[in-house]
């Protein structure tokens, strides 16, 4: 009961996107793992939860986890959204009423195999369900699903449901989105030539579930195998996923970084990162 009287506190930063222009990679993290992308001027959003609680519908009411934050935009106050990218099914990662409230012809979707029958999927502009080695076009953005190391299913028969992460290649940069992951050796395959400008990376819920979440450490070593310049850490301070202190991810965040401080994008909800 005290759970569900505590309030949500609102986020500590809120993006100003009138600053954001059509020349150049901008991200704000919105919460969870939700990342707002603005890449020479087309949208992007990663995983996008904006309700109160994730969770099972009963009855008119979602059972499941209350958020600790509130988002740092309402969903009214963001832009015409060009991509949503869904990495998984899991709750925290595919809010239906969310991705419900973001139905529009003038957006695509690309989402992991067999996940597409959870969207209204004829009120988008495209729906695209991805395999790992698969890949889409979406206008000038070429997106490639590749493995990690979690599970897809929503619920405890669906075991069937793909999960993803995957690299946004778009002309001048490029994205890395690392969706939910233990720690695996499929981001060494990543690495090319060109780097990628900005990893975005789960950090929280390792303890105890550390063999489907990669402690900070970990996230950082995988980013770095890909060949990442800059890294965003995410899937932390929203929600009571796991044991370890609400600070206690992005602390071990930065002194993985060391001497390199500068490469962590943001560190609090709603900061902003531009190239």
């Amino acid at each position: 009961m005290l759970r569900r009287r505590r309030p949500i506190l609102p986020a500590p930063f809120i993006p100003n996107l009138r600053d954001w222009s059509d020349r150049g990679l901008y991200a704000a993290w919105l919460g969870h793992s939700t990342v707002l992308l603005k890449v020479d001027g087309v949208t992007i959003l990663t995983d996008p939860v904006f309700s109160c609680r994730v969770g099972f519908r009963v009855a008119g009411v979602t059972v499941g986890l209350k958020r600790l934050v509130t988002p740092a935009l309402a969903l009214e106050h963001l832009p015409k959204i060009d991509l949503v990218l869904l990495s998984h099914a899991h709750f925290d990662h595919f809010d239906r009423p969310t991705l419900r409230a973001l139905e529009s012809r003038g957006t695509s979707v690309v989402t992991a195999a067999k996940t597409a029958d959870l969207l209204r999927a004829a009120r988008y502009r495209s729906v695209h369900e991805l395999g790992w080695g698969e890949s889409a076009r979406v206008g000038p953005l070429d997106v490639r699903a590749f493995a990690v190391r979690h599970w897809g299913a929503r619920v405890r028969t669906d075991t069937y449901r793909g999960y993803n992460g995957y690299t946004i290649d778009a002309g001048r940069f490029r994205v890395l989105f690392g969706g939910d992951t233990a720690l695996t050796s499929s981001f060494r395959s990543l690495k090319s030539a060109r780097p990628h400008h900005l990893a975005i990376m789960p950090v929280g819920a390792y303890d105890p579930w550390i063999h489907s979440h990669c402690t900070p450490e970990q996230s950082w070593r995988m980013a770095n195998d890909a060949g990442s310049e800059f890294f965003l850490p995410v899937h932390h301070q929203t929600f009571l996923l796991g044991r370890e202190r609400y600070a206690e991810p992005i602390e071990r965040v930065m002194e993985a970084a060391g001497r390199h401080p500068e490469r962590v994008a943001v560190q609090s909800i709603g900061q902003e990162f531009h190239i």
